[in-house]
Parts: structure tokens; C-alpha cells; sequence
């Protein structure tokens, strides 16, 4: 593949779609549904997320599963230090090479997840301890939820996060208390960063075409970010109160303390009502439960 653009260092124009779909197309690429491959080929919504993402000159910018490189090289012209995780190893080259022209631009040829728990090694080597970072990306669908769940939880999460997710996710992401949407990845997202819907995405507006509506997400860190213990406790009291979310709440502490009256206790002491279900309760309260439920850092 001939690289596009001026020489390495300089500004490069941000080329259209068709030139990477023609960069595609010469290395006989194929999308894989297994990996949750969906190329957003709309230059208008591409320049609005990076827009929206408002990396800082500098900082560390993380891009999961940049593909071809559409996206990455939009926010390449942030100044960032763009460092686009990519795990196709038929995807990684034709990235680079849109990439050249940006010296603060790396690909990383690696899988993002380590399991669902855990960033692989290489790219925790490249994530700050301290100080600013940011996100952005167009995320697969496969590695969303695992990949936010853990951004979630770092000692450092970053100030900004901008992703693009299916719809389904992103309602999840944002949902309030009182939402069938509700659940352990909405109490692990909302522990630390405030969340807002920005725009819907239409099918059409991707290659090949998803059967799914899609949403740009942007997550917020809080200015009270509870510690990192407490985000751990959080998510913890979280998973055991969902895991029975049509149970009333009296009943899922007393199976978790051994003792119906001491959950009683806890409840009446929080000002929460017993007959109460998960889905319910606003941050404030998960964060007092899981205060109170006794779970270790």
C-alpha cells in the first residue's frame, strides 16, 4: 500500500472514505463479525466525535479498535499522543500507513483485553498512573461493556471518554434509577464519570451495515470520584443486588448478611424501604450500601 499524505511529522489532510475502502479493498479486507467490525464512514459524524472527545494538546489519547484508521486520523490532528489499539492484524498496516504523517500517532498491534477483567500488558504499559488522559473510539460491539466496566474502575480513570456503542449499551450506560435499562455496568460507569447521549448514529451510516442502532456516549469524570476502593465496593454491591433484581432489597441482604434483621437495620438506617428493588436506587444509595453490606476493599 502506498502511504497517504505528506512525509512523516507533517499535517496531513484527513482523506475521505473512499480512500480507505480502497485501501481495504487492495488487501482483500473482509469485516469480521466475530470481532465486532463496523466502519463508520461518515466524515460529518467522524469529525464530530473528535470534536466531541476535546482531547488536550498532548495528553494521552486511547483509541480502541481503530480499524483503517477513518476516525484515528481525525483525532490525530488534536495534537494528542494517539496511541490506536488494533487487534486485526490485517487492519494494524493499513492504519499505520494513514497514521505515518502524525508523529504523536502509534498503532498498537494487540488484543485491548487480558480476559474481561483486566487490560492486556501492552496496553497497560502506555496508560498513565497520574495526570490526564482521555478516550475515544468507535468501540466493538464484542469488547464495549468489559472495556468501559474497567475504564470505570482504574486508580486514574480518564477526565473524558467518547465512544461510539450500540444503542442497547449506551442506554445502559446512562440509565437512571427507576430504568428497565438499570444495571451493574450502569452503577460501575456512574461511580465515576457522569454520562450524556450526544447523537444517534443510523445503520446506514456504517460498513457493513449493523442491524443495530448505534449512539455517541460521553462519559464525564466526577469531580467527587469516590476512591478506587470505593468504586470497587460499589461495583461489588452492585453485581450481588442485580443478580436478583426482581427480589425486594430486604430480602437480598438478608440472604447476604445471614440475618433478616440486621438487614432490616441497615435499611432503616439508610432511609431506604425495604420492599424496594435494585433498579431503584439512585448512585447515592448504592454507594451508602455498599458502605454499609460490609464487603471488603
Amino acid at each position: 500500500m502506498t502511504e497517504p499524505g505528506p512525509g512523516v511529522g507533517e499535517r496531513a489532510p484527513r482523506p475521505p472514505w473512499s480512500e480507505f475502502r480502497a485501501a481495504l479493498d487492495a488487501a482483500g479486507f473482509r469485516p469480521s463479525r466475530r470481532l465486532g467490525q463496523n466502519f463508520l464512514l461518515d466524515e460529518n459524524v467522524a469529525r464530530a466525535i473528535a470534536r466531541d472527545a476535546d482531547p488536550a494538546p498532548g495528553e494521552l489519547l486511547l483509541e480502541i479498535g481503530p480499524g483503517c484508521g477513518f476516525l484515528s486520523v481525525h483525532l490525530a490532528h488534536s495534537g494528542a499522543r494517539l496511541v490506536a489499539v488494533e487487534i486485526d492484524t490485517r487492519l494494524a498496516p493499513i492504519a499505520r500507513g494513514f497514521l505515518a504523517p502524525y508523529a504523536d500517532a502509534e498503532v498498537l498491534e494487540a488484543d485491548v483485553l487480558d480476559g474481561k477483567h483486566r487490560f492486556s500488558s501492552a496496553v497497560e504499559e502506555r496508560l498513565p498512573d497520574h495526570g490526564d488522559w482521555s478516550v475515544c473510539s468507535n468501540l466493538p460491539y464484542s469488547v464495549s461493556g468489559p472495556v468501559l466496566a474497567l475504564l470505570a474502575a482504574r486508580e486514574q480513570p480518564p477526565r473524558r471518554v467518547c465512544v461510539l456503542v450500540q444503542k442497547e449499551v449506551a442506554d445502559r450506560l446512562g440509565a437512571p434509577a427507576g430504568s428497565a435499562a438499570r444495571g451493574p455496568l450502569s452503577v460501575r460507569v456512574q461511580s465515576a464519570f457522569a454520562v450524556r447521549t450526544l447523537r444517534a448514529v443510523a445503520p446506514q451510516l456504517f460498513w457493513p451495515r449493523p442491524k443495530v442502532d448505534s449512539s455517541v456516549v460521553l462519559l464525564e469524570r466526577r469531580p467527587d470520584l469516590p476512591s478506587c476502593a470505593e468504586r470497587r465496593r460499589i461495583a461489588a454491591a452492585a453485581g450481588l443486588v442485580f443478580r436478583h433484581r426482581r427480589k425486594g432489597l430486604a430480602r437480598i441482604l438478608s440472604d447476604h448478611l445471614g440475618d433478616r434483621s440486621r438487614a432490616l437495620t441497615l435499611l432503616e438506617r439508610l432511609g431506604i424501604e425495604p420492599s424496594r428493588r435494585p433498579q431503584t436506587l439512585e448512585m447515592g444509595e448504592i454507594e451508602l450500601l455498599a458502605q454499609g453490606m460490609e464487603i471488603p476493599d
